[in-house]
């Protein structure tokens, strides 16, 4: 019989949650001071690059971006289990629904404005989204950052050329819908930023409205039995 999935964890709301993050990369890496917020390896290797070269003050910065992210794992790890107490939608319906609201105050942050603010805005809620959405049917991925489904793609399809693996070409293809889904979010983010300005970010509210009317109607429809019941990979 095949596995029921809670709406969490389906792979369109991933798909999704990736073409969004991609438009959160373009946007801040070409309005928002030319880095990316979805993860944080490229700010500790700028702290330990500055604090190397006798920029300390400058070192000393790249804590707060790597704080923020830091809180929001906090966070979500906390906040699950008082949420689900209201009983009206589960933690990820209600963390999507607080993304929205955060990337639309960020719209209205002018240009001119320290970049800092909305850097550490968007560390946070990456931090929370990735932390938040683990597995997609059964499969572990990410929905903020690229390097390990590049590296399942590959492992896809190695396996699928060596074995005939049918299973492993699926998982990377899987992966491999995860990268596009990126990649076509900072397309579209790019192009948007050239007209619309700060307020570019607002574009990304589309495929997130999207995954929030399919998660609460998950949550109201599909998932009320299972209200208690964990997504995998927690």
């Amino acid at each position: 019989m095949k596995k029921e999935y809670l709406a969490c964890e389906r792979r369109e709301v991933f798909i999704l949650l990736m073409f969004a993050a991609g438009m959160m990369g373009a946007y801040t890496f070409i309005l928002r001071g030319g880095v990316f917020c979805n993860a944080q390896t490229a700010n500790f290797v700028m702290m330990g690059v500055s604090l190397g070269t006798g920029k300390f003050s400058q070192g000393l910065y790249y804590l707060i971006p790597i704080t923020a992210y830091f809180a929001g794992t906090i966070l979500s790890e906390l906040l699950p289990n008082p949420v689900k107490r209201i009983h009206l939608f589960r933690w990820d319906t209600y963390l999507v629904a607080f993304e929205i609201f955060v990337l639309f105050i960020v719209g209205w942050i002018p240009l001119t404005l320290n970049h800092h603010v909305v850097q550490v805005m968007i560390n946070f809620i990456a931090s929370m989204q990735y932390n938040t959405f683990r597995q997609a049917e059964s499969i572990p991925m990410a929905t903020t950052f690229c390097t390990n489904h590049l590296r399942q793609t590959g492992l896809g399809l190695i396996h699928y050329i060596k074995k005939r693996d049918i299973k492993a070409l699926s998982k990377g293809l899987a992966h491999l819908s995860m990268l596009l889904s990126f990649l076509a979010g900072g397309i579209v983010e790019a192009a948007a930023c050239l007209w619309l300005q700060e307020r570019a970010i607002w574009i990304a509210l589309l495929p997130l409205l999207v995954t929030f009317i399919l998660l609460a109607c998950g949550d109201i429809k599909e998932d009320h039995r299972d209200f208690q019941k964990i997504p995998s990979g927690h």
